[in-house]
Parts: structure tokens; sequence; C-alpha cells
């Protein structure tokens, strides 16, 4: 999704949908490949930071002097930042379209989103030409960085780049020398491309993005969104049962009892630690071993058969206390 050719591909593909009554029922092989896909719930991040880029964008749509203000989203490892990320982005590029269609007779129209990953180790350079290969924009070897930064600047201008999505910021580290020259590149692209910037990355407020007089001027800029586990209980709510029972309605096995995954969402919960996405890979997992045993339906015994991530494992085995030590 780094091209707008594949990021064009996976916004207008229609996003896959759990089975409805009435509907054929699906073959073992198409059952197997929806569930390793699955669905996207949506979650309390996915609505807040929808509700927080609709604002920005509108906030510096006409601004000229200086950067528009962006968003950070940050949060532990598997909590579904880039998920987020994405679901927002397609919204973004689909409600553009829609609102700005192709000429009759054209296939050409704007660019209203680019997604792009920043690289390990990035340097300026480096940085730059991902936003150019994301457009296609020629880079010869001996283009400088001031060169291909016009470059994308012009090209990203014209093209109608409302949004830029940028994943994995927290690669970037101005303690050092190449990595304080690519966090300059970004704060340059935000004054010059008219768009809207959002970045994701692991604990982002704990990195050195936020420390020194770079980070000053990022934080002075960019609000921060915190996407961190879903807590059990919320006030009267519960926002991880709530989860839990989005995804047992998408599941489609022959067997499966309805309403079994929320009477274990204490188990669930403290087996994922509430990060959606070990929770999402679990619940998937057991669906695609039902399908296979030929079970069909998600007990706690296949739950717990399961072996997830070593983030979430580790976060559910039980502490044993330390011996005290004896003089």
């Amino acid at each position: 999704m780094t091209t707008w050719q594949g990021w064009q591909h996976f916004a207008t593909t229609p996003p896959l949908a759990p089975p409805q009554p009435g509907d054929a029922p699906r073959s073992t092989e198409e059952r197997l490949a929806y569930h390793s896909a699955f669905v996207t719930v949506r979650t309390p991040a996915i609505n807040t930071l929808a509700t927080q880029v609709r604002t920005l964008m509108l906030l510096g749509r006409h601004q000229q002097n200086t950067a528009r203000p962006s968003l950070i989203v940050t949060g532990p490892a598997a909590a579904g930042k880039t998920t987020a990320l994405l679901e927002v982005g397609r919204a973004c590029h689909l409600a553009h379209t829609r609102k700005h269609p192709a000429p009759p007779g054209r296939t050409h129209q704007q660019v209203p989103v680019a997604y792009l990953l920043v690289p390990p180790g990035a340097t300026a350079k480096t940085l730059a030409i991902e936003f150019a290969r994301y457009l296609g924009i020629p880079v010869a070897t001996r283009m400088t960085q001031a060169q291909i930064t016009s470059a994308v600047c012009h090209t990203y201008t014209q093209a109608g780049v409302r949004l830029v999505l940028i994943d994995e910021i927290h690669r970037l580290n101005p303690r050092t020398t190449t990595g304080a020259e690519a966090a300059d590149l970004l704060k340059d692209l935000t004054e010059r491309i008219k768009a809207t910037f959002v970045y994701t990355g692991i604990d982002v407020a704990a990195t050195p993005l936020f420390s020194g007089i770079r980070g000053a001027q990022l934080a002075g800029r960019a609000s921060l969104i915190n996407c961190g586990p879903l807590p059990a209980r919320h006030g009267n709510t519960r926002p991880f049962t709530d989860l839990i029972t989005d995804m047992e309605n998408a599941l489609d096995l022959t067997q499966h009892k309805t309403g079994t995954l929320p009477r274990h969402a204490s188990y669930l919960h403290q087996r994922t630690a509430g990060r959606i996405g070990s929770l999402a890979r679990l619940i998937r997992q057991a669906a695609i071993t039902s399908i296979c045993d030929g079970t069909e339906r998600i007990t706690k015994k296949t739950l717990e058969a399961i072996q997830l991530d070593h983030l979430a494992e580790e976060a559910s085995r039980p502490r044993t206390r330390q011996p005290a030590r004896t003089a």
C-alpha cells in the first residue's frame, strides 16, 4: 500500500462482510480465506481518530503560512494503531472520490491520501525517496535530497494530496545526525505540502521524538491520540466485551454458539492484556483451527490451545512472587 496503485486497490476494494441470513453457504476454502483476512471491527480508537482527522483537515484547509496541525497515534504494539490509521485513510479516500469523481471518459483523478512507512535507519534522502516512490516520481541516482524534495512537494500539490499517513514514526531518532535531518525533512514537508499529516508509532511520547528543540516543535503542532489496550470496564460500559461480541457476530462457523466468547471476556482480557491485535489473532486462529479439525466452534479449550504472540503470552503469564531474602 506504499504506492498509489496499491493504496487505491486497498481503498476501493469492498471490505469483507460477515455472512448474512439467506446467503449461500461458503466453501471451506472460502471460509478459511475469510477468517484469515477477517473483518475490521469499529473500535473507539477508529472513531476518535476519524473525528480528529476530519476536524483537523477542516481546520487546516485554508491555512497558508505555517504547517497545518497534525496528529500522532501512539500506543503499545498490537493495539490496533495501523488498523485505525488505514480505516480512516480509506474513509477519507472514498469520501473524496465520491465528492470529486473523475471527469467523463477519464480515469485520472486526484490523489487524496498518501500512505508511507518510515524505513529502518531512515535518512532525509531515503525518506524523501519513499515519498517519491508513492506517486512514482522518477528519482535519478545523482539527484540531491533537495531536488527530490522539490519534486515531491510539486507533485503532491499538483495531485491534490490532502492527507498524509506516516506509519512506524518511532523509527526516527532525532538524537542522531541522520535522524535529526529526517525529522527536519518532515517538518519541511508539512509546511510545503497542503495536507494534514498523521503519524503512528509505538509509545511515541517515550521516544526521543518529543525531546529537544525538534521534539518541542513537533509536540507544539501535533495532537496525541493514545491507542492503548481496551479496558475491561469503562464506567458503566464494557468496551472489551463489546469488541468480542462484534467479532463473534462476524464468525462464519457452522456449529458455533452465539454468546460463547463474551462469556469468556475476563479470560480473553487477561490472555491478550486488552490488545486488539492479539485478540483478533486469537479469535481468527481459533476459528481456522475449528474449521480444520471439523468442530466448527470456538470453546475455551480451543482458545487455550492457541499460542499467541510473545508479547501477549508474557503479559498473561502469572507473576510469581520472589522469595524473601534471608539475612
